[in-house]
């Protein structure tokens, strides 16, 4: 996903399968279409249809491996909840019958082991903000997703207000974690809107997690906030978070690390 803080235009892609390149593909949907997302086999068609490289098989060995490792342990873990598996690793079935049943209050709790099956090794998100010297801001975020989805999902990567967020106005956030919960929040939209009323971006970063966190309390996730002077802050939950910031007179970009 990408998105102009000027214009408040967003491109994305979801489900894209055989193209490398995701968020080059998300910036020709910003450019060259008056849609805000493409999906699965059409975006892979349209990218390719742009100019961008594929059909490409995208496994590689280590990828193979690790699936088949995962395979071998009855697929586990997953992310299925409340089924049985027909074998092994499925086809998966209800446990019990859902159609036309009434959800009682005492189970409308949160999931309270949340981000179990999330943590520095099982995704790849990358987000990233941008100003430039007059002051125009734009967002981008790309991510594999989570390792043994169910196939078809999508995570909050190309989803606008949560990975991500801009508005030159005000400033831009971005996100990575457990996007399943977090995209239920809209956090950067969240952290955006607060300091648009004001609020600092430590605070802004850190009142965005907690309404998470409130909720779903044992979920991973972290954001980065940045105004339109360029102050920032980082806010995590579940573990330590770390962004990196350059601007254009620093040799190197610095690392800010951002506990718990």
């Amino acid at each position: 996903m990408v998105m102009n803080g000027v214009t408040m235009e967003v491109g994305a892609v979801a489900a894209m399968r055989y193209v490398p390149e995701g968020i080059k593909a998300a910036k020709l949907v910003l450019e060259y279409t008056k849609h805000t997302m493409l999906v699965g086999d059409q975006a892979s068609a349209f990218a390719i249809s742009m100019g961008l490289p594929g059909p490409i098989n995208l496994s590689s060995v280590e990828s193979t491996e690790k699936w088949m490792k995962w395979k071998e342990n009855y697929c586990q873990p997953n992310f299925w909840k409340n089924v049985t598996p027909g074998d092994n690793c499925g086809p998966y079935h209800p446990n019990g019958p859902s159609i036309g049943r009434c959800l009682m209050a005492n189970e409308l709790q949160p999931n309270e082991f949340g981000s179990v099956n999330v943590g520095l090794h099982s995704h790849d998100t990358i987000s990233m903000a941008v100003i430039d010297q007059v002051g125009r801001i734009a967002v981008g975020t790309s991510t594999n997703g989570a390792t043994f989805k169910i196939p078809g999902r999508v995570g909050d990567g190309p989803i606008a207000g949560s990975s991500a967020y801009a508005d030159s106005e005000v400033g831009a956030c971005g996100a990575t974690g457990d996007g399943d919960i977090m995209m239920r929040f809209l956090p950067c939209y969240q952290v955006v809107e607060s300091m648009r009323l004001g609020m600092e971006p430590k605070l802004a970063a850190k009142d965005a997690i907690s309404r998470i966190a409130r909720k779903y309390p044992g979920f991973i996730g972290a954001l980065f906030a940045v105004n339109k002077s360029g102050i920032h802050a980082g806010a995590s939950h579940g573990w330590t978070f770390q962004y990196s910031v350059r601007n254009p007179g620093m040799k190197d970009a610095e690392v800010f690390t951002v506990h718990p």
